[in-house]
Protein backbone atom coordinates (compact mmCIF):
# COMPACT_ATOMS: atom_id res chain seq x y z
CA UNK A 1 0.00 0.00 0.00
CA UNK A 2 1.04 3.41 -1.04
CA UNK A 3 0.99 5.52 1.83
CA UNK A 4 -0.30 9.37 1.30
CA UNK A 5 0.61 12.21 3.39
CA UNK A 6 -1.75 15.42 2.96
CA UNK A 7 -0.74 18.69 4.34
CA UNK A 8 -2.69 19.98 7.08
CA UNK A 9 -2.08 23.62 8.84
CA UNK A 10 -0.58 21.40 11.93
CA UNK A 11 2.43 20.35 9.98
CA UNK A 12 5.54 22.20 10.48
CA UNK A 13 6.56 24.33 7.55
CA UNK A 14 9.80 22.97 5.62
CA UNK A 15 11.46 26.11 6.35
CA UNK A 16 10.53 26.49 10.26
CA UNK A 17 12.15 22.66 10.59
CA UNK A 18 15.03 22.43 12.40
CA UNK A 19 17.98 20.23 12.61
CA UNK A 20 16.43 18.29 15.72
CA UNK A 21 13.12 17.71 14.25
CA UNK A 22 15.09 16.82 10.91
CA UNK A 23 17.45 14.67 12.51
CA UNK A 24 14.53 12.26 14.13
CA UNK A 25 12.83 11.88 10.31
CA UNK A 26 15.91 10.89 9.53
CA UNK A 27 15.85 8.12 11.84
CA UNK A 28 12.40 7.52 11.97
CA UNK A 29 11.99 6.86 8.23
CA UNK A 30 15.41 6.03 6.53
CA UNK A 31 15.20 2.72 6.74
CA UNK A 32 16.21 2.12 2.87
CA UNK A 33 19.51 0.40 2.70
CA UNK A 34 22.65 1.56 0.51
CA UNK A 35 24.03 -1.86 -0.38
CA UNK A 36 22.58 -4.86 -2.07
CA UNK A 37 24.35 -7.77 -2.76
CA UNK A 38 22.06 -9.32 -5.61
CA UNK A 39 20.42 -7.65 -9.11
CA UNK A 40 17.47 -5.61 -7.94
CA UNK A 41 15.26 -3.23 -9.73
CA UNK A 42 14.23 0.33 -9.05
CA UNK A 43 11.04 1.99 -9.10
CA UNK A 44 10.72 5.65 -8.19
CA UNK A 45 13.83 5.42 -5.94
CA UNK A 46 12.72 2.28 -4.63
CA UNK A 47 15.07 -0.75 -4.49
CA UNK A 48 13.26 -3.95 -4.99
CA UNK A 49 15.03 -7.49 -4.95
CA UNK A 50 14.45 -8.89 -8.82
CA UNK A 51 14.20 -12.12 -8.16
CA UNK A 52 10.58 -12.84 -7.22
CA UNK A 53 9.38 -9.69 -8.51
CA UNK A 54 5.81 -9.23 -9.44
CA UNK A 55 5.42 -8.87 -13.99
CA UNK A 56 4.08 -5.05 -13.07
CA UNK A 57 7.05 -4.72 -11.46
CA UNK A 58 9.51 -6.21 -14.11
CA UNK A 59 7.79 -4.07 -16.51
CA UNK A 60 7.68 -1.11 -14.76
CA UNK A 61 10.88 -0.80 -13.29
CA UNK A 62 14.65 -0.18 -14.07
CA UNK A 63 17.75 -3.43 -13.32
CA UNK A 64 19.89 -2.24 -10.72
CA UNK A 65 23.37 -4.47 -10.62
CA UNK A 66 24.65 -5.37 -7.23
CA UNK A 67 26.46 -2.74 -4.94
CA UNK A 68 25.69 0.83 -4.37
CA UNK A 69 21.49 1.92 -5.16
CA UNK A 70 22.61 5.46 -5.56
CA UNK A 71 19.06 7.05 -5.26
CA UNK A 72 19.14 5.68 -1.43
CA UNK A 73 22.70 7.11 -1.42
CA UNK A 74 21.96 10.61 -2.70
CA UNK A 75 18.45 10.74 -0.45
CA UNK A 76 20.61 9.51 3.06
CA UNK A 77 23.22 11.76 1.95
CA UNK A 78 21.40 14.59 1.28
CA UNK A 79 19.58 14.80 4.63
CA UNK A 80 22.72 14.71 6.15
CA UNK A 81 24.34 17.22 4.48
CA UNK A 82 21.35 19.67 5.40
CA UNK A 83 21.28 18.74 9.07
CA UNK A 84 25.32 19.69 9.34
CA UNK A 85 24.58 22.96 7.55
CA UNK A 86 21.84 23.62 9.75
CA UNK A 87 23.59 22.64 12.77
CA UNK A 88 27.17 21.71 12.35
CA UNK A 89 27.58 20.48 16.49
CA UNK A 90 24.23 18.07 16.30
CA UNK A 91 25.76 16.48 13.26
CA UNK A 92 29.14 16.05 14.71
CA UNK A 93 27.70 14.58 17.70
CA UNK A 94 24.87 12.47 15.29
CA UNK A 95 28.18 10.98 13.43
CA UNK A 96 29.97 9.83 16.81
CA UNK A 97 26.42 8.42 18.22
CA UNK A 98 25.61 6.47 14.73
CA UNK A 99 29.04 4.89 14.90
CA UNK A 100 29.24 3.46 19.13
CA UNK A 101 25.46 3.37 19.87
CA UNK A 102 23.78 1.67 16.57
CA UNK A 103 24.40 -1.11 14.58
CA UNK A 104 23.45 0.97 11.24
CA UNK A 105 26.19 0.00 8.92
CA UNK A 106 25.00 2.15 6.57
CA UNK A 107 24.58 5.22 8.25
CA UNK A 108 27.98 4.73 9.71
CA UNK A 109 29.52 4.80 6.59
CA UNK A 110 27.77 7.93 5.59
CA UNK A 111 28.30 10.07 8.24
CA UNK A 112 31.74 9.18 8.48
CA UNK A 113 32.25 10.18 5.10
CA UNK A 114 30.57 13.46 5.68
CA UNK A 115 32.58 13.96 8.90
CA UNK A 116 35.98 13.38 6.47
CA UNK A 117 35.25 15.53 3.50
CA UNK A 118 33.76 18.83 5.36
CA UNK A 119 35.35 22.15 5.45
CA UNK A 120 36.04 22.39 9.42
CA UNK A 121 39.41 21.18 9.22
CA UNK A 122 41.49 22.83 11.79
CA UNK A 123 42.60 26.07 9.38
CA UNK A 124 43.75 29.07 11.07
CA UNK A 125 41.29 32.14 11.69
CA UNK A 126 43.17 35.06 11.24
CA UNK A 127 42.95 38.90 12.69
CA UNK A 128 42.95 41.82 10.13
CA UNK A 129 46.39 42.14 10.43
CA UNK A 130 46.92 38.19 9.21
CA UNK A 131 48.34 36.77 12.27
CA UNK A 132 46.67 33.71 13.74
CA UNK A 133 43.80 34.34 16.05
CA UNK A 134 42.77 31.00 16.91
CA UNK A 135 42.40 27.50 14.52
CA UNK A 136 38.95 26.48 13.30
CA UNK A 137 37.05 23.19 14.97
CA UNK A 138 38.97 20.14 13.09
CA UNK A 139 35.58 18.13 12.96
CA UNK A 140 38.07 16.32 9.60
CA UNK A 141 39.33 14.53 12.32
CA UNK A 142 36.09 13.30 13.83
CA UNK A 143 36.43 11.68 10.62
CA UNK A 144 39.43 10.09 11.02
CA UNK A 145 38.75 8.96 14.68
CA UNK A 146 35.84 7.14 13.19
CA UNK A 147 37.37 5.41 11.00
CA UNK A 148 40.01 4.53 13.31
CA UNK A 149 37.77 3.57 15.88
CA UNK A 150 38.47 -0.32 17.27
CA UNK A 151 36.37 -1.96 20.22
CA UNK A 152 37.61 -5.72 20.18
CA UNK A 153 34.50 -8.09 19.71
CA UNK A 154 32.01 -5.42 18.83
CA UNK A 155 30.28 -4.66 15.96
CA UNK A 156 29.92 -0.83 16.44
CA UNK A 157 33.36 -0.20 14.48
CA UNK A 158 34.10 0.05 10.54
CA UNK A 159 34.76 -2.86 9.09
CA UNK A 160 37.72 -3.17 6.20
CA UNK A 161 34.60 -3.13 4.22
CA UNK A 162 32.71 -0.17 5.33
CA UNK A 163 36.48 1.94 5.28
CA UNK A 164 36.15 1.01 1.34
CA UNK A 165 32.73 1.84 0.88
CA UNK A 166 33.28 5.42 2.38
CA UNK A 167 35.16 6.31 -0.23
CA UNK A 168 33.15 3.98 -3.09
CA UNK A 169 30.30 6.84 -1.77
CA UNK A 170 32.56 9.78 -2.01
CA UNK A 171 33.21 8.98 -5.27
CA UNK A 172 29.83 8.54 -6.59
CA UNK A 173 29.54 11.12 -9.12
CA UNK A 174 25.81 12.29 -7.56
CA UNK A 175 27.50 12.19 -4.09
CA UNK A 176 30.79 13.99 -5.56
CA UNK A 177 28.34 16.63 -7.09
CA UNK A 178 26.34 17.53 -3.30
CA UNK A 179 29.83 17.64 -1.67
CA UNK A 180 30.97 20.36 -4.67
CA UNK A 181 28.02 22.06 -4.48
CA UNK A 182 28.31 22.33 -0.48
CA UNK A 183 31.73 24.07 -0.80
CA UNK A 184 33.83 20.75 0.24
CA UNK A 185 35.99 20.70 -2.57
CA UNK A 186 37.17 22.14 -6.00
CA UNK A 187 34.12 22.73 -8.30
CA UNK A 188 36.31 23.04 -11.31
CA UNK A 189 38.16 19.66 -10.30
CA UNK A 190 37.34 16.52 -12.08
CA UNK A 191 38.00 14.05 -9.05
CA UNK A 192 35.86 13.63 -6.33
CA UNK A 193 36.45 15.21 -2.60
CA UNK A 194 37.97 12.48 -0.43
CA UNK A 195 38.72 14.99 2.27
CA UNK A 196 41.07 12.92 4.58
CA UNK A 197 39.94 9.38 3.82
CA UNK A 198 43.28 8.29 2.68
CA UNK A 199 45.11 9.62 5.33
CA UNK A 200 42.26 7.51 7.45
CA UNK A 201 42.55 4.76 5.64
CA UNK A 202 45.99 4.30 5.15
CA UNK A 203 46.68 5.07 9.29
CA UNK A 204 44.10 2.38 9.27
CA UNK A 205 45.88 -0.13 7.31
CA UNK A 206 49.14 0.32 9.18
CA UNK A 207 47.68 -0.29 12.37
CA UNK A 208 46.60 -3.69 11.20
CA UNK A 209 49.96 -4.80 9.54
CA UNK A 210 51.69 -3.66 12.91
CA UNK A 211 49.76 -6.25 14.77
CA UNK A 212 49.93 -9.14 11.99
CA UNK A 213 47.64 -11.19 14.34
CA UNK A 214 44.76 -8.39 13.91
CA UNK A 215 45.51 -8.68 10.28
CA UNK A 216 45.47 -12.30 9.73
CA UNK A 217 42.09 -12.27 11.45
CA UNK A 218 40.50 -10.52 9.03
CA UNK A 219 41.77 -12.29 5.97
CA UNK A 220 41.10 -15.51 8.31
CA UNK A 221 37.44 -13.64 8.59
CA UNK A 222 37.47 -13.33 4.71
CA UNK A 223 38.25 -9.70 3.79
CA UNK A 224 41.26 -10.82 2.23
CA UNK A 225 39.88 -9.38 -1.70
CA UNK A 226 39.03 -6.20 0.50
CA UNK A 227 42.15 -5.55 1.58
CA UNK A 228 43.63 -5.52 -1.14
CA UNK A 229 41.27 -3.48 -3.08
CA UNK A 230 41.47 -1.21 -0.18
CA UNK A 231 45.11 -0.79 -0.48
CA UNK A 232 45.33 0.14 -3.70
CA UNK A 233 42.57 2.74 -3.50
CA UNK A 234 44.91 4.28 -0.16
CA UNK A 235 48.07 4.23 -2.49
CA UNK A 236 49.00 2.09 0.86
CA UNK A 237 52.59 2.02 0.65
CA UNK A 238 53.14 -1.19 3.15
CA UNK A 239 56.78 -1.20 5.47
CA UNK A 240 57.06 -4.71 5.63
CA UNK A 241 56.98 -8.02 3.00
CA UNK A 242 54.91 -9.84 5.69
CA UNK A 243 51.64 -7.19 4.11
CA UNK A 244 51.53 -8.83 0.81
CA UNK A 245 52.08 -12.66 2.11
CA UNK A 246 49.58 -12.81 4.26
CA UNK A 247 47.23 -11.53 1.83
CA UNK A 248 48.48 -13.79 -0.31
CA UNK A 249 49.03 -10.85 -3.16
CA UNK A 250 52.30 -11.03 -5.61
CA UNK A 251 53.66 -7.82 -6.70
CA UNK A 252 55.14 -6.63 -9.45
CA UNK A 253 57.20 -2.98 -10.15
CA UNK A 254 55.63 -0.72 -11.02
CA UNK A 255 56.72 1.04 -14.24
CA UNK A 256 58.46 4.47 -12.56
CA UNK A 257 60.28 1.38 -10.67
CA UNK A 258 60.08 3.01 -7.37
CA UNK A 259 58.17 -0.02 -5.53
CA UNK A 260 61.15 -1.62 -3.00
CA UNK A 261 59.16 -3.76 -0.81
CA UNK A 262 57.80 -7.19 -1.92
CA UNK A 263 59.68 -7.83 -5.36
CA UNK A 264 61.48 -10.48 -4.29
CA UNK A 265 61.71 -13.89 -1.73
CA UNK A 266 57.69 -13.46 -1.21
CA UNK A 267 56.38 -16.44 0.81
CA UNK A 268 52.91 -16.04 -0.10
CA UNK A 269 50.43 -17.67 2.23
CA UNK A 270 48.24 -19.58 -0.08
CA UNK A 271 45.32 -21.23 0.49
CA UNK A 272 44.78 -24.66 -1.50
CA UNK A 273 42.03 -26.54 -2.07
CA UNK A 274 41.00 -29.38 0.04
CA UNK A 275 41.01 -31.90 -2.62
CA UNK A 276 42.32 -35.43 -1.60
CA UNK A 277 41.39 -35.02 1.90
CA UNK A 278 38.76 -37.25 3.57
CA UNK A 279 36.25 -35.57 5.80
CA UNK A 280 38.01 -36.06 8.94
CA UNK A 281 41.20 -35.07 7.55
CA UNK A 282 39.27 -31.60 6.62
CA UNK A 283 37.59 -31.59 9.80
CA UNK A 284 41.21 -31.57 11.57
CA UNK A 285 42.78 -28.88 9.39
CA UNK A 286 39.60 -26.70 10.37
CA UNK A 287 40.18 -26.97 14.09
CA UNK A 288 44.29 -27.00 14.12
CA UNK A 289 44.13 -24.01 11.64
CA UNK A 290 41.29 -22.42 13.44
CA UNK A 291 39.64 -22.15 9.95
CA UNK A 292 36.71 -19.94 9.18
CA UNK A 293 33.25 -20.65 7.42
CA UNK A 294 34.67 -18.23 4.54
CA UNK A 295 37.79 -19.84 4.57
CA UNK A 296 36.72 -23.44 4.10
CA UNK A 297 33.53 -23.35 1.92
CA UNK A 298 35.09 -22.26 -1.52
CA UNK A 299 38.12 -25.27 -0.88
CA UNK A 300 36.13 -28.06 -0.51
CA UNK A 301 36.32 -31.18 -2.76
CA UNK A 302 32.95 -31.39 -5.15
CA UNK A 303 32.87 -35.06 -3.72
CA UNK A 304 32.61 -34.06 0.27
CA UNK A 305 31.22 -30.46 0.02
CA UNK A 306 29.55 -29.43 3.11
CA UNK A 307 28.96 -31.98 5.34
CA UNK A 308 27.35 -32.07 9.11
CA UNK A 309 31.10 -33.06 10.16
CA UNK A 310 32.47 -29.65 9.00
CA UNK A 311 30.13 -27.52 9.46
CA UNK A 312 30.19 -28.54 13.01
CA UNK A 313 34.02 -27.82 13.57
CA UNK A 314 33.56 -24.18 11.51
CA UNK A 315 30.60 -23.50 14.21
CA UNK A 316 33.42 -21.56 17.14
CA UNK A 317 33.86 -19.21 13.61
CA UNK A 318 30.83 -18.09 13.08
CA UNK A 319 28.98 -15.34 14.99
CA UNK A 320 25.44 -15.49 16.48
CA UNK A 321 23.79 -13.18 13.04
CA UNK A 322 25.36 -16.11 11.14
CA UNK A 323 24.46 -18.74 12.39
CA UNK A 324 20.78 -17.35 12.90
CA UNK A 325 21.09 -16.87 8.69
CA UNK A 326 22.02 -20.73 8.29
CA UNK A 327 19.51 -21.92 10.67
CA UNK A 328 17.97 -23.56 7.05
CA UNK A 329 21.58 -25.11 6.58
CA UNK A 330 21.95 -26.65 10.42
CA UNK A 331 18.33 -28.21 9.51
CA UNK A 332 18.83 -29.69 6.74
CA UNK A 333 21.96 -31.19 7.49
CA UNK A 334 20.73 -32.31 11.20
CA UNK A 335 22.69 -30.64 13.25
CA UNK A 336 19.54 -29.17 15.13
CA UNK A 337 19.95 -32.34 16.85
CA UNK A 338 22.96 -31.95 18.32
CA UNK A 339 22.74 -30.54 22.06
CA UNK A 340 25.76 -28.66 21.62
CA UNK A 341 24.77 -26.92 18.72
CA UNK A 342 21.01 -26.18 19.76
CA UNK A 343 22.23 -24.70 22.38
CA UNK A 344 24.96 -22.29 20.73
CA UNK A 345 21.88 -21.10 18.56
CA UNK A 346 19.36 -21.09 21.17
CA UNK A 347 22.06 -18.65 22.65
CA UNK A 348 22.26 -16.91 19.25
CA UNK A 349 18.04 -16.24 19.52
CA UNK A 350 18.62 -15.12 22.69
CA UNK A 351 20.86 -12.32 21.48
CA UNK A 352 19.40 -11.32 18.00
CA UNK A 353 19.78 -7.69 17.79
CA UNK A 354 17.80 -7.22 14.15
CA UNK A 355 14.18 -8.87 12.83
CA UNK A 356 16.10 -10.84 10.40
CA UNK A 357 14.69 -13.96 11.84
CA UNK A 358 11.81 -13.83 10.72
CA UNK A 359 12.31 -13.62 6.96
CA UNK A 360 14.85 -16.54 7.99
CA UNK A 361 11.71 -18.37 9.22
CA UNK A 362 9.89 -18.91 5.69
CA UNK A 363 12.99 -21.13 4.73
CA UNK A 364 12.93 -23.77 7.39
CA UNK A 365 10.02 -26.41 7.54
CA UNK A 366 9.92 -27.25 11.57
CA UNK A 367 7.19 -25.34 12.86
CA UNK A 368 9.27 -25.45 16.32
CA UNK A 369 12.80 -23.72 14.31
CA UNK A 370 9.83 -20.99 12.95
CA UNK A 371 8.52 -20.44 16.30
CA UNK A 372 12.11 -20.06 17.83
CA UNK A 373 13.31 -17.67 15.06
CA UNK A 374 10.07 -15.39 15.59
CA UNK A 375 11.44 -15.48 19.08
CA UNK A 376 14.73 -14.05 17.86
CA UNK A 377 12.49 -11.33 16.22
CA UNK A 378 10.65 -10.47 19.91
CA UNK A 379 13.89 -10.42 21.49
CA UNK A 380 15.48 -8.14 19.11
CA UNK A 381 12.51 -5.58 20.05
CA UNK A 382 12.63 -6.60 23.54
CA UNK A 383 16.65 -5.32 23.74
CA UNK A 384 16.03 -2.08 21.80
CA UNK A 385 12.93 -1.58 24.31
CA UNK A 386 15.00 -2.36 27.12
CA UNK A 387 18.64 -0.05 26.03
CA UNK A 388 15.66 3.03 25.46
CA UNK A 389 14.36 3.12 28.90
CA UNK A 390 17.36 1.97 30.98
CA UNK A 391 17.67 5.35 32.17
CA UNK A 392 13.89 6.00 32.55
CA UNK A 393 10.57 4.35 33.96
CA UNK A 394 8.21 4.53 30.66
CA UNK A 395 5.19 3.27 30.57
CA UNK A 396 3.36 3.04 27.09
CA UNK A 397 0.13 3.69 25.83
CA UNK A 398 -0.72 2.51 22.12
CA UNK A 399 -4.11 3.47 20.90
CA UNK A 400 -5.28 1.46 17.68
CA UNK A 401 -7.70 3.32 15.23
CA UNK A 402 -9.71 0.75 14.08
CA UNK A 403 -12.24 2.77 12.05
CA UNK A 404 -14.09 2.98 9.16
CA UNK A 405 -11.32 4.99 7.20
CA UNK A 406 -9.13 2.55 8.15
CA UNK A 407 -10.14 0.28 5.85
CA UNK A 408 -7.19 -1.68 3.85
CA UNK A 409 -5.09 -0.53 5.91
CA UNK A 410 -5.85 -2.29 9.27
CA UNK A 411 -4.66 -5.44 7.99
CA UNK A 412 -0.96 -4.05 7.45
CA UNK A 413 -1.34 -2.17 10.86
CA UNK A 414 -1.55 -5.74 12.46
CA UNK A 415 1.69 -6.66 10.79
CA UNK A 416 4.02 -4.21 11.99
CA UNK A 417 2.07 -4.00 15.32
CA UNK A 418 2.82 -7.93 15.89
CA UNK A 419 6.72 -6.78 15.16
CA UNK A 420 6.67 -3.86 17.53
CA UNK A 421 4.54 -5.29 20.67
CA UNK A 422 6.01 -8.52 21.90
CA UNK A 423 9.28 -6.33 22.54
CA UNK A 424 7.36 -4.72 25.23
CA UNK A 425 7.10 -5.92 28.79
CA UNK A 426 3.51 -6.84 29.69
CA UNK A 427 3.17 -4.83 32.87
CA UNK A 428 4.30 -1.33 31.38
CA UNK A 429 2.42 -1.80 28.46
CA UNK A 430 -1.59 -0.42 27.97
CA UNK A 431 -3.21 -1.24 24.25
CA UNK A 432 -6.29 -0.50 23.77
CA UNK A 433 -8.30 0.38 20.15
CA UNK A 434 -10.70 2.51 19.49
CA UNK A 435 -13.42 3.86 16.73
CA UNK A 436 -16.32 5.75 19.35
CA UNK A 437 -16.05 3.24 21.72
CA UNK A 438 -12.96 2.30 23.09
CA UNK A 439 -11.84 -1.55 23.69
CA UNK A 440 -8.49 -2.20 25.76
CA UNK A 441 -6.34 -5.29 24.35
CA UNK A 442 -4.39 -7.80 26.48
CA UNK A 443 -1.79 -10.01 24.87
CA UNK A 444 -2.49 -14.15 26.40
CA UNK A 445 1.75 -14.00 26.11
CA UNK A 446 4.01 -11.71 26.03
CA UNK A 447 5.20 -13.16 22.58
CA UNK A 448 4.36 -12.92 19.04
CA UNK A 449 1.71 -15.54 18.67
CA UNK A 450 0.10 -13.46 21.71
CA UNK A 451 0.21 -10.18 19.65
CA UNK A 452 -0.92 -11.94 16.81
CA UNK A 453 -3.81 -13.34 18.89
CA UNK A 454 -4.47 -9.98 20.31
CA UNK A 455 -5.09 -7.89 17.05
CA UNK A 456 -6.81 -11.23 15.19
CA UNK A 457 -10.27 -9.65 15.47
CA UNK A 458 -9.65 -6.02 14.68
CA UNK A 459 -11.89 -5.12 12.07
CA UNK A 460 -12.32 -1.34 10.52
CA UNK A 461 -15.86 0.44 11.12
CA UNK A 462 -17.12 2.99 12.88
CA UNK A 463 -16.57 6.66 13.47
CA UNK A 464 -13.25 8.07 15.24
CA UNK A 465 -12.81 8.93 18.64
CA UNK A 466 -9.22 8.82 20.14
CA UNK A 467 -10.69 9.74 23.53
CA UNK A 468 -12.76 6.74 23.90
CA UNK A 469 -9.19 4.81 23.49
CA UNK A 470 -7.85 6.44 26.30
CA UNK A 471 -11.00 6.52 28.32
CA UNK A 472 -11.37 2.48 28.13
CA UNK A 473 -7.72 2.56 29.54
CA UNK A 474 -8.61 4.70 32.38
CA UNK A 475 -11.50 2.47 33.42
CA UNK A 476 -9.72 -0.76 33.32
CA UNK A 477 -7.48 0.70 35.81
CA UNK A 478 -4.44 2.05 34.13
CA UNK A 479 -2.50 4.44 36.61
CA UNK A 480 0.96 5.78 35.86
CA UNK A 481 3.16 6.69 38.76
CA UNK A 482 4.32 9.84 38.96
CA UNK A 483 7.77 9.12 38.59
CA UNK A 484 7.06 7.67 35.43
CA UNK A 485 7.06 8.60 31.95
CA UNK A 486 4.05 7.80 29.78
CA UNK A 487 5.05 7.87 25.86
CA UNK A 488 1.63 7.31 23.60
CA UNK A 489 1.52 5.56 20.15
CA UNK A 490 -1.60 6.38 18.24
CA UNK A 491 -1.59 3.85 14.71
CA UNK A 492 -4.11 5.17 12.20
CA UNK A 493 -4.33 8.49 10.39
CA UNK A 494 -5.39 11.14 12.54
CA UNK A 495 -8.67 11.71 11.12
CA UNK A 496 -10.99 12.29 14.40
CA UNK A 497 -11.89 14.69 17.21
CA UNK A 498 -9.93 17.57 17.58
CA UNK A 499 -6.47 17.87 19.25
CA UNK A 500 -7.56 20.28 21.90
CA UNK A 501 -10.72 17.52 22.99
CA UNK A 502 -8.31 14.68 22.98
CA UNK A 503 -5.68 16.47 25.26
CA UNK A 504 -8.54 17.42 27.46
CA UNK A 505 -9.51 13.71 27.77
CA UNK A 506 -5.44 12.99 29.03
CA UNK A 507 -6.12 15.50 31.88
CA UNK A 508 -9.02 14.77 32.97
CA UNK A 509 -7.68 10.85 33.41
CA UNK A 510 -4.91 12.06 35.11
CA UNK A 511 -2.94 10.94 32.99
CA UNK A 512 0.80 13.70 32.31
CA UNK A 513 1.63 12.60 28.41
CA UNK A 514 5.74 12.71 28.32
CA UNK A 515 5.74 12.54 24.22
CA UNK A 516 3.58 11.65 21.47
CA UNK A 517 4.34 9.34 18.78
CA UNK A 518 2.45 8.77 15.70
CA UNK A 519 2.61 5.16 13.46
CA UNK A 520 1.19 6.85 10.42
CA UNK A 521 -1.23 4.23 8.52
CA UNK A 522 -3.85 5.72 5.88
CA UNK A 523 -6.17 4.47 3.80
CA UNK A 524 -7.10 7.40 2.01
CA UNK A 525 -7.24 10.97 4.01
CA UNK A 526 -5.47 11.93 7.03
CA UNK A 527 -6.00 14.08 9.81
CA UNK A 528 -4.40 15.96 11.99
CA UNK A 529 -5.79 15.06 15.92
CA UNK A 530 -2.86 13.39 17.14
CA UNK A 531 -0.28 16.03 16.04
CA UNK A 532 -2.39 19.37 17.25
CA UNK A 533 -2.66 17.25 20.76
CA UNK A 534 0.71 17.24 21.27
CA UNK A 535 0.74 20.97 20.37
CA UNK A 536 -2.04 21.62 22.85
CA UNK A 537 -0.46 19.50 25.39
CA UNK A 538 3.34 21.01 24.69
CA UNK A 539 4.49 17.74 24.36
CA UNK A 540 7.30 16.43 21.78
CA UNK A 541 5.39 15.07 18.55
CA UNK A 542 7.33 12.05 16.33
CA UNK A 543 5.60 9.94 13.41
CA UNK A 544 7.18 7.08 11.44
CA UNK A 545 5.02 5.43 8.62
CA UNK A 546 3.77 1.92 9.61
CA UNK A 547 5.26 0.94 5.63
CA UNK A 548 9.00 1.67 7.73
CA UNK A 549 8.74 -1.25 9.75
CA UNK A 550 8.78 -4.24 6.84
CA UNK A 551 12.55 -3.58 7.20
CA UNK A 552 14.20 -6.33 9.94
CA UNK A 553 16.45 -3.54 10.90
CA UNK A 554 14.13 -0.61 11.49
CA UNK A 555 12.02 -1.48 14.42
CA UNK A 556 14.95 -1.49 16.91
CA UNK A 557 15.87 1.39 15.79
CA UNK A 558 12.57 3.47 16.23
CA UNK A 559 11.81 2.19 19.05
CA UNK A 560 14.65 3.14 20.74
CA UNK A 561 14.22 6.98 19.59
CA UNK A 562 10.44 6.84 20.05
CA UNK A 563 10.84 5.76 23.20
CA UNK A 564 13.51 8.41 24.64
CA UNK A 565 11.35 10.70 26.85
CA UNK A 566 11.94 14.26 27.11
CA UNK A 567 13.16 15.31 30.28
CA UNK A 568 10.31 18.25 30.24
CA UNK A 569 7.49 19.26 28.58
CA UNK A 570 8.81 21.28 25.53
CA UNK A 571 11.78 20.54 25.46
CA UNK A 572 12.36 19.37 22.17
CA UNK A 573 10.97 16.98 19.74
CA UNK A 574 12.44 13.99 21.58
CA UNK A 575 14.74 13.30 24.38
CA UNK A 576 16.86 10.93 21.98
CA UNK A 577 17.97 14.27 20.29
CA UNK A 578 19.22 15.26 23.67
CA UNK A 579 20.60 11.54 23.87
CA UNK A 580 22.95 11.91 20.71
CA UNK A 581 24.25 15.45 22.26
CA UNK A 582 25.59 13.69 25.23
CA UNK A 583 27.42 11.25 22.98
CA UNK A 584 31.21 11.96 23.18
CA UNK A 585 32.71 13.12 20.24
CA UNK A 586 35.18 10.82 19.33
CA UNK A 587 38.91 11.86 19.30
CA UNK A 588 41.89 10.53 17.07
CA UNK A 589 44.52 8.61 19.36
CA UNK A 590 48.05 10.14 18.80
Amino acid sequence: MTTIHHPTPDTLPETQRGPAEKLLDLVLGGSAHLWHNRPGLELQGVWYPARGASAELVRRGTPVKPGLFVPAAVKLYRQLLDIYQLNTDLMAHFASYALTQTDWRDLQVATSALMLVQHHSGQPVREEDGSIAFHDDDLRALGEAMVLHYERKSTRMLTPKAVLRVAELLETPEIAHLNREAGFGDAASRKPPLGRWKTAATRWLRVREQNPSQLQGLVNAGYKTTLQRLARKAGYKPQTQAFFEVLGWKQKQAPEGHRTVGLSGLTLVKRERFDGLEEAEICERIVRERLSYKEVVGRLPAGVGLTPAILAALLPSLSNKDLLLMTPTLEELGLMQDASVRARWEGAVRAASDQRALNIARNVRGQELKTKLEEASDNAARAAVAEAVAETDVRVMFLIDKSGSMQGAIEQSKEALTRILAGFPMDKLHVASFDTVGTVLKPKAASRTGVQHMLQGLQAGGGTTHASGVQALHRAGMRVPTEAKLIVIVVGDEEGEPGAQLARTFIECGYTVAALALMVSVAHSRGSTVRSCASTLRVPFSEVSVDQFSDPYQVPRVLKALLEAPTAAGAGPSGWVERVMRTPLLKKVA
